[in-house]
């Protein structure tokens, strides 16, 4: 999950967006976090050092350059986050969020904020770890965001 997407005309999603409204969209992304009753209690206070986790992450994912490995290592994403419980519910609001903040960043066009997000979604399903609460272990799969 944290080869780059692939280029297409224009460079890759890293070049094509940019680094100044991807930092735009990770700011009004954890603006909504912060306020999102679902994903608020799995996130510290302060969400500026996550930010610039996630800043640097998302630039190497969208193809730019690698600073998640630079500074961290490897992301290692479902692994870092077994420590929270990942609900399919909380897989939707992070989507959700994302989705917000896409839809108020206008310095990324309509086809790459398409083509983020359907990356996005792939990543939220990968990193649902934990059947919603009181969900029977029979029942539907923790993976799979419905």
């Amino acid at each position: 999950m944290t080869a780059p997407l692939s280029l297409a005309e224009g460079g890759s999603l890293y070049d094509r967006i940019g680094p100044e409204a991807l930092s735009l969209l990770v700011r009004r992304f954890y603006a909504h976090v912060a306020r999102d009753p679902d994903l608020a209690p799995i996130f510290p206070g302060d969400l500026t050092h996550t930010a610039e986790k996630q800043f640097a992450f998302l630039s190497g994912f969208l193809g730019g350059p690698p600073l998640y490995h630079q500074r961290y290592g490897h992301p290692r994403l479902r692994a870092r986050h077994l420590p929270f419980e990942i609900t399919p519910t909380r897989g939707r609001a992070w989507l959700a969020c994302m989705n917000a903040a896409l839809r108020e960043t206008p310095e990324i066009g309509d086809a790459e904020a398409r083509e983020l997000y359907a990356a996005l979604a792939r990543v939220a399903v990968h990193m649902v770890n934990a059947p919603e609460p009181g969900a029977s272990s029979s029942g539907t799969h923790p993976a799979g965001i419905d």
